[in-house]
């Protein structure tokens, strides 16, 4: 199991973030008012449970993170668009997949229940980012548009990779395989055949492939499995009724 320290049903992640810079991870054991298979911090709005409920549970959040804004939730649609929070009115949920703060006190969060969350900060601590990286989203280039938008130099930047489906849980099929493996051969180093026509597929290869790609290097996190780890919403093990789990970053 990953180093990330776990209490009071948060996660924080363990990586050489900048000071003033803070990140966190809701798991289902955060604090929330969720019953049955979404309890019991759900966060996700379009997750079928009472909009109500989840309004609570994000309310709780901000509370137990003490935070002083409502963190920037955006209408995650597995592509490539990156907003600045700093040009989004408050209140507005923009659809995008990432997003980038180069102020303080502006919170940036993405919901998941097995596609991957990227955390991103700058070295000297003058910006932040956070992705939203399924399958699509990284075959897309939802990192290489995120580090594209954050304008600071890839060297400089740290990447923590959250929670995420594992290998060994996630099978997919040839639409999957061919998005990456033709445009990149190397890519094969993230499937094994499991049958015909089928492969494991591990996000978080793939993801630090396209990081290294980038100039990316110091990557960090991983190792996680949200199918298997009962912290974590799960599609894969839940079906539709999955809640969604937030994965946060903002600078101090």
């Amino acid at each position: 199991m990953p180093a990330e320290r776990d209490r009071s049903g948060l996660l924080w992640p363990e990586w050489p973030a900048p000071p003033g810079v803070r990140s966190a991870v809701t798991t289902r054991f955060a604090a929330g008012s969720s019953r049955g298979t979404f309890a019991r911090c759900n966060l996700g709005l379009r997750s079928g449970e009472a909009p109500e409920t989840v309004l609570a549970n994000r309310a709780a959040l901000r509370a137990a993170l003490t935070l002083q804004r409502e963190p920037l939730w955006l209408r995650q649609v597995h592509g490539r668009a990156v907003v600045d929070a700093g040009a989004v009115a408050t209140g507005v949920e923009p659809t995008a997949d990432a997003s980038i703060a180069r102020t303080a006190g502006h919170v940036l969060a993405v919901l998941t229940a097995d596609c991957l969350p990227v955390l991103f900060a700058a070295a000297d601590g003058s910006a932040v980012a956070t992705a939203h990286a399924g399958w699509r989203g990284l075959a897309a280039g939802v990192l290489e548009a995120t580090i594209a938008t954050l304008r600071t130099p890839p060297a400089r930047l740290l990447a923590w990779l959250g929670p995420c489906i594992g290998a060994v849980s996630y099978e997919v099929g040839v639409e999957v395989h061919t998005a990456f493996v033709d445009a990149d051969a190397g890519a094969m180093a993230a499937f094994a055949s499991t049958r015909p026509g089928h492969w494991t597929c591990d996000l978080a290869v793939l993801a630090r492939r396209r990081l290294h790609q980038a100039g990316v290097t110091q990557i960090f996190g991983g190792g996680f499995d949200t199918r298997t780890d009962p912290r974590f919403y799960s599609y894969r093990r839940d079906g539709v009724a999955s809640g969604r789990f937030a994965s946060l970053i903002w600078i101090q």
